[in-house]
């Protein structure tokens, strides 16, 4: 066996690079090879909790060129044998790829088992018999001794172990996301297929053994079942395919919100749960699944309403609702919501992350005991797994996928490592939701409870589409033990909208709604957090990048994740004339963290192309035919608001600290990009905001976009690469630091991080509206103005006439009407102030008036 060492050849490489780069203090990378394949690498550069040298890829080849493999986030993660084992996954390769099994030391010294397969694996398990860690296609014993399962044997995306029903001392269940079901001998690695697709369904996620049973989940829907998608809402029966492979009755099978399943097997038959997406089963046992597992059961999962928690508790299903903080996750093919999990973190706590948003969960949970489940805050990272390891969470991380994102050369990802206590001061626990969602509603019946403990603010938005009045009930369950207290009696008229807006000291686990009569209800939740961010703590984070209003010279760059090597492509240049002017191009390198000259990937001119609107791109990254507006800049600037111009509409969002546009133009900086897999941010106006996708390579869904921060800085790219956040925009005088790199010479510099970082720039703040002294038509709907995820909100209303002025809102995105929450007498000349109540919260804001006037319908977000 010959080992080749890199230090000696990294030193050449930094010699040669010294005078163009600031060395930095701790070493990036050190590098073990065999036959031009990396097989060990070490490193103790931590940069905001990641260590680079850590970061995954779709292959190992030393030189660092992409090969093949769309995806590849890290998709399971164990403990055992005191190292830290995790696999990353391909983008469906159900017969393996170059993807590895990587093997950590407490010492961050990581080895990459020669023997892996690859392939799109996330299943981990210990048997428990026979002593041994079952994680993707690999079985591994006490000592560490490593045996594969090759896929000839067990072809699949491997989602799911779990134990078996009728032989458990030596067999195995493996569920794919195919939907086949195999057992595994654990002893000898005999593979028995035991059924080929045998329920409703797409793409395969959980499985469990508990009760008698095992569990089983799909959380999608796949194009030969004929299946539309939520947008189109074009469903009847004939449109659907039965596969005769499916072994349930068609009945309750088909209909227009059927999506995914949850299944149980009893060893030989199979039983529908809910045609619901479902992704994580488990019990408080997590992967260290014990003999006869009576534990309560979890499974979770979603529909458009809401979060949904299946338990199975003495054998009885219960269901339990929750709200979501993103949207990225809703999609009926499933493929943005990989592998969300509820698992154990140390020190006796479990937590849940689900649609975006971390729960601390109580291994008590049960039927009769639902008390604890609290948020503790929602992220921006794509997380398809997560531990407690020496003392830190680890995270798990999908970041830079190129499958419809020609802004990256190579996939990778990375983890990252922390304290328990640093989820919580990411994002905002903040999420919305439904129980009713303009659905025919049974007289008397009480709706699935809904969490509202450990929400700050919490408002009900409630309307009748109906011809006749209701009264709805709302009840509590104060300290989850299934005893339920009338809180509020609520009447709505026929036609009619009402909101209320809970008592902040009120302690309720969960509340459930009845109504008095059968009608057409909305019951839509949101719940915002009090404690938002100033941007305090991140003052002196982001110190060196360039406020908006900065007068002094900015080092501004276009990026690019290499797809030849393993740098970073920087092209340098400055912003002037409305234009960006490249200067000269640089690589930053994966193993030194040092800007050499030239760039070597030429597929990196990519980054210095400027969106427009309808531009797309196919999974493959080629160019779409686009519509004539693809000409046109994704966004503008006018006296009243930050236009963001889709394909088929156009919507309004706030104005930063100043006009941008006259600093910043539209095309000069990165507008949007996919910064995790089949993630979005957008970057306009000195806020970021996170854009939910429906499709890779389309236009975003727009209108489920919520703020993240308001930074007000001269951000002139954003990317993620080496498991890293990267800004553009950087002081030109600024000094290195764990989180800036600058060029010796100074003429280049950029800033590192973790993607969670950007909370801390602050809540987003602004003001403006869909009108400033316009012409407007009686009765003409301004167009949508942003609302979500703001804190403190105000209205100023004036027109040149005596008008009334309707301010509509929206207040769930599967609802396409919105709702007439006030309507304000206007005095000609005079302006109207209205502040919002403390609590409200709504998505998108439009107004109108009676008369045709000049107006200005203004908000001021604080």
């Amino acid at each position: 066996m010959v080992l080749w060492v890199l230090t000696l050849v990294m030193v050449s490489c930094k010699n040669k690079a010294e005078e163009l780069t600031k060395t930095p203090i701790k070493k990036a990378a050190e590098v073990v090879s065999k036959d031009g394949e990396i097989t060990q690498v070490s490193g103790d550069l931590k940069i905001g909790g990641v260590y680079p040298h850590l970061t995954t890829y779709a292959h190992g080849r030393l030189d660092g060129t992409y090969g093949f493999g769309s995806e590849c986030g890290i998709g399971a993660l164990a403990v055992w044998n005191d190292k830290l084992y995790m696999i990353n996954y391909a983008a469906h390769q159900p017969k393996g790829s170059e993807h590895k099994l990587y093997i950590i030391d407490e010492d961050m010294n990581m080895e990459i088992f020669e023997g892996s397969i690859g392939g799109t694996p996330t299943a981990r398990m210990v048997h428990q018999e026979s002593n041994q860690l079952l994680i993707g296609p690999y079985v591994i014993d006490s000592t560490g001794n490593i045996r594969v399962v090759p896929y000839s044997r067990m072809e699949g995306r491997l989602n799911a172990y779990a134990r078996h029903l009728k032989n458990p001392e030596t067999m195995v269940y493996m569920y794919d996301m195919e939907g086949m079901l195999y057992e595994l001998n654990v002893n000898t690695l005999e593979v028995n297929k035991l059924f080929d697709d045998p329920l409703p369904g797409w793409h395969g996620k959980g499985g469990y053994t508990s009760q008698g049973r095992l569990v089983v989940s799909n959380n999608g829907e796949h194009a030969s079942e004929g299946r539309v998608t939520h947008d189109t809402q074009d469903w009847a029966n004939e449109h659907y395919k039965w596969e005769e492979s499916w072994k349930v009755d068609k009945e309750g099978i088909f209909g227009p919100d059927n999506l995914g399943i949850l299944a149980e097997f009893d060893g030989d038959n199979f039983k529908v749960i809910e045609r619901s997406q479902f992704t994580d089963i488990t019990t408080k046992h997590g992967i260290y699944a014990v003999p006869n597992d009576d534990s309560p059961l979890w499974a979770i999962g979603w529909d458009k309403k809401s979060v949904r928690l299946k338990v199975l508790d003495n054998g009885e299903w219960h269901t339990y609702l929750l709200p979501k903080a993103t949207y990225n996750n809703d999609p009926p093919h499933g493929w943005f919501t990989e592998w969300p999990r509820i698992r154990a973190v140390g020190n006796g706590k479990m937590m849940m992350d689900m649609h975006g948003m971390f729960y601390d969960f109580p291994e008590s949970f049960s039927a009769s005991n639902t008390a604890g489940i609290k948020p503790m805050g929602s992220h921006l990272r794509y997380i398809p797994d997560f531990l407690n390891w020496n003392d830190q969470i680890v995270l798990a991380t999908d970041e830079t996928s190129i499958q419809g994102n020609p802004l990256a050369g190579q996939p990778q990802s990375n983890l990252w490592f922390g304290n328990y206590s640093e989820l919580s001061n990411w994002g905002p626990a903040s999420g919305y939701g439904a129980v009713w969602l303009k659905e025919k509603v049974v007289a008397k019946t009480p709706s699935d409870p809904y969490l509202m403990s450990g929400f700050d603010n919490r408002i009900l938005h409630l309307q009748n589409s109906g011809n006749t009045p209701v009264s709805v009930t709302l009840e509590i369950d104060p300290n989850g033990d299934n005893n339920w207290t009338a809180l509020k009696t609520i009447a709505i008229e026929k036609g009619g909208y009402t909101n209320h807006i809970f008592e902040k000291g009120l302690k309720a686990e969960w509340i459930r709604l009845t109504s008095n009569r059968a009608s057409e209800l909305t019951a839509a939740f949101h719940f915002t957090d009090d404690n938002l961010k100033d941007g305090f703590e991140g003052t002196d984070l982001f110190k060196d990048l360039a406020d908006i209003d900065y007068a002094g010279e900015v080092n501004h760059a276009k990026l690019y994740s290499n797809k030849t090597n393993f740098n970073l492509s920087v092209y340098t240049g400055a912003i002037q004339g409305g234009e960006f002017t490249k200067k000269e191009g640089l690589e930053f390198t994966k193993f030194d963290f040092e800007f050499v000259k030239g760039i070597k990937d030429t597929t990196s001119l990519e980054a210095l192309t400027v969106e427009s609107v309808g531009a797309q791109v196919d999974f493959n990254n080629n160019k779409v035919e686009s519509d004539a507006v693809s000409a046109n800049h994704v966004w503008s600037e006018d006296e009243a608001s930050i236009i963001v111009h889709a394909k088929e509409y156009d919507l309004r969002l706030p104005k930063g600290k100043v006009d941008y546009q006259d600093i910043l133009p539209p095309g000069t900086t990165r507008f949007r990009r996919e910064v995790e897999s089949e993630r979005e941010l957008a970057n306009v106006g000195g806020t970021f905001y996170e854009l939910p996708l429906f499709k890779v390579g389309q236009e975003p869904r727009y209108k489920m976009m919520r703020p993240v921060a308001t930074h007000n800085k001269q951000i002139s790219d954003f990317n993620t690469w080496n498991g890293l956040l990267v800004l553009s925009g950087i002081k030109k005088d600024a000094s290195n630091s764990e989180h800036i790199y600058t060029s010796a010479d100074g003429e280049a510099s950029l800033w590192f991080g973790g993607i969670d970082d950007l909370w801390s720039f602050g809540k987003p703040v602004g003001k403006g509206g869909p009108w400033k002294d316009s012409a407007v038509k009686a009765n003409e709907l301004s167009d949508l103005y942003l609302m979500t995820g703001y804190d403190k909100k105000t209205l100023k209303l004036r027109a040149d006439k005596d008008v009334k002025i309707t301010l509509l809102i929206y207040v769930n995105h599967y609802l396409d009407e919105p709702m007439k929450y006030k309507t304000f007498d206007i005095k000609a000349g005079e302006e109207l102030t209205y502040e919002f109540p403390e609590g409200f919260s709504a998505h998108w804001a439009q107004v109108k008036t009676d008369k045709a006037c000049s107006a200005t319908a203004w908000f001021i977000y604080e």
